[in-house]
C-alpha cells in the first residue's frame, strides 16, 4: 500500500494550492483526479468562458456604438475560430498542471478515488493511506426536471462547435446569464426559465433588476417564476415543458443549457466509509476548514461548506488555508470580508461585502447611497446601455460595509472597493484617493458623494 503524508482529491484551484504549499513545507503529498488535471477554471469554466465574453463584448460595443450611427456595421462572431482561440488557452493545461505538481515533488494518480475506512482511499484499484486528506474535487450540474441530463451543461456548451439558432436556459443564476449575453451576441434567439420571482437571488434586487431590463432589452426572452417539469427532445432540438401561473408551457429551441446550480461533487466519493459528513453545500468543515467528523479530512474550493462562494479566488485561498492547518495544527480560519462577485454578463455585475438587504437583516445602522449612473461620463462615453450602484456605509464609523456595480466598469470599481472593505478603509480615506482621471475608479468620489 503507498502512503503520503497528504492525498489531495482534486486538482483545480483549491487542490493545487493547498498541494504546492504542502510540498513547499516537505510533506509527502499524491494528488488524485479523475478528470484532465487543471480543474473547472482553467479548463471548463472562468477561463475560457471569459475568453469567449471578451470576443462577444467587441460585438455588443459595435451595436451601441452602430446604433448612435457612429458606426456603418456590426462584426459577426466567426465561432468557429473563436473556439480555436479558445483552445489556446485550456489544451495545454493538464500537461502543464501535472509538470508544476511533478516539479514541486508531489505524485499525480489519475483514477477514480473513493473512501475505503477513514484513513485509506482506492484510486482505481490500488489502495492508498493518508495522514491527511484534503477533498477539493470542486463541483458538477445539479439536477431539476425529468430528462434534464439531456441538456448541455456549462463545460458542453463552452466546447460548441458552432452556436445554434436558438436556446432555452434552465435557471436564473450567474451561468444562465453569462451564456445568455455571450449567445444573443453570436446570434442566437435566447430564453431563460428561471424559477423564482428575481433572477440572480444572491446579488442587490434594484441592480438586478436593472440587469433584467436591460437584458430583455437586447432580445433576451427572461420567464421568471416559471418551473421546468421536465425536458425532452426529438428531430428538431428541445423542448422544455414547463408551468408558470398554474398554466403550463412548452419551450423549444435547437439547443438547451442546463444552468440550475452546481452542488458539490461528492456523491462518488464513498463519504459514509471515511466518516466524512456532508450539507447539502459541501463537505461539513469548522473555521479551520477541517470535516467534523474525521479530524484526518479538510475540505476546499466548491466541495466544503466553508462559508465562501463558488469563486476561484475562494478555492486558491481555502486551499491555502488548508495547508496551512495541516501544517501548523488549526492555526487559521477563512475571514470572507473584501469578497468580491462578478456576473460577466453585458454590462456586468459586481457585489462585494454586505447587500443592502442584509446590513439591514443584522440591524446596522446604515447610510444606502445609489443612484442611476447611465447619463455619467463614465457610461456615457462608451455607449453604455446602463449603469447602476449601490453602495452600503456605517453610519457611526463611516466604514464601507459594501457595494453593488452595473456597468461598463464594474469589474474595475468592484475590485477598487474589495480592496477598501478587506482593507477597512473608510469612505472618505476612499473618496481621498487621487485617481486617474476620467476611469471607473475617479467615479468613485461621485459614488460616495461626500461633499
Amino acid at each position: 500500500m503507498r502512503e503520503f503524508d497528504v492525498v489531495v482529491i482534486g486538482s483545480g484551484s483549491a487542490g493545487a494550492s493547498a498541494a504546492m504549499a504542502l510540498r513547499a513545507r516537505g510533506r509527502s503529498v499524491a494528488v488524485v483526479d479523475e478528470r484532465p488535471f487543471g480543474g473547472t477554471c482553467l479548463l471548463r469554466g472562468c477561463d475560457p468562458k471569459k475568453v469567449l465574453v471578451a470576443a462577444a463584448r467587441v460585438v455588443d460595443e459595435a451595436q451601441r456604438y452602430a446604433a448612435l450611427g457612429i458606426l456603418d456595421r456590426v462584426p459577426l462572431l466567426q465561432w468557429e475560430r473563436l473556439m480555436r482561440f479558445k483552445h489556446t488557452f485550456t489544451d495545454g493545461v493538464p500537461e502543464q498542471r501535472v509538470h508544476d505538481l511533478e516539479a514541486a515533488g508531489a505524485v499525480t494518480l489519475h483514477g477514480h478515488v473513493r473512501f475505503e475506512d477513514p484513513q485509506t482511499l482506492r484510486v482505481g484499484d490500488d489502495p492508498v493511506r493518508a495522514g491527511n486528506v484534503v477533498i477539493a474535487s470542486g463541483a458538477v450540474p445539479g439536477h431539476v426536471a425529468t430528462g434534464d441530463e439531456t441538456l448541455l451543461d456549462s463545460e458542453r456548451f463552452l466546447d460548441l462547435e458552432r452556436m445554434p439558432q436558438s436556446l432555452v436556459f434552465v435557471g436564473g443564476g450567474y451561468i444562465a446569464f453569462e451564456f445568455a449575453h455571450l449567445a444573443a451576441r453570436a446570434g442566437a434567439k435566447v430564453t431563460i426559465l428561471h424559477r423564482g420571482a428575481r433572477p440572480l437571488e444572491g446579488f442587490d434586487p434594484d441592480a438586478v433588476a436593472q440587469l433584467l431590463r436591460l437584458t430583455r432589452d437586447v432580445g433576451i426572452d427572461v420567464q421568471l417564476e416559471t418551473t421546468v417539469e421536465s425536458v425532452e427532445r426529438d428531430a428538431s432540438g428541445v423542448i422544455v415543458h414547463a408551468s408558470a401561473g398554474g398554466q403550463a408551457r412548452a419551450f423549444r429551441a435547437e439547443e438547451g443549457v442546463l444552468a440550475a446550480g452546481r452542488p458539490a461533487d461528492l456523491d462518488p466519493l464513498a463519504l459514509e466509509a471515511g466518516n466524512v459528513e456532508r450539507t447539502k453545500r459541501g463537505v461539513k468543515v469548522n473555521a479551520f476548514l477541517q470535516s467534523t467528523s474525521n479530524p484526518r479530512v479538510y475540505a476546499a474550493g466548491d466541495a466544503a461548506d466553508g462559508g465562501g462562494l463558488p469563486l476561484t479566488p475562494v478555492a486558491g485561498y481555502e486551499g491555502e488555508v488548508v495547508a496551512e492547518n495541516i501544517l501548523d495544527g488549526n492555526t487559521r480560519c477563512v475571514e470572507w470580508s473584501g469578497l468580491a462577485s462578478m456576473v460577466y454578463s453585458m454590462p456586468a455585475l459586481g457585489m462585494v461585502g454586505l447587500s443592502e438587504e442584509q446590513a439591514r437583516q443584522r440591524n446596522l445602522d446604515v447610510d444606502v447611497r445609489s443612484g442611476d449612473m447611465t447619463s455619467w461620463y463614465g457610461t456615457r462615453h462608451v455607449a453604455g446601455r446602463g449603469a447602476y450602484y449601490k453602495v452600503v456605509l456605517e453610519n457611526d464609523t463611516r466604514a464601507i460595509l459594501g457595494a453593488t456595480i452595473l456597468g461598463p466598469h464594474a469589474e474595475e470599481q468592484i475590485n477598487v472597493f474589495a480592496t477598501a472593505i478587506r482593507n477597512h478603509m473608510s469612505a472618505e480615506a476612499l473618496a481621498s484617493v487621487l485617481f486617474a482621471y476620467p476611469t471607473g475608479s475617479s467615479d468613485l468620489e461621485y459614488m460616495l458623494a461626500l461633499t
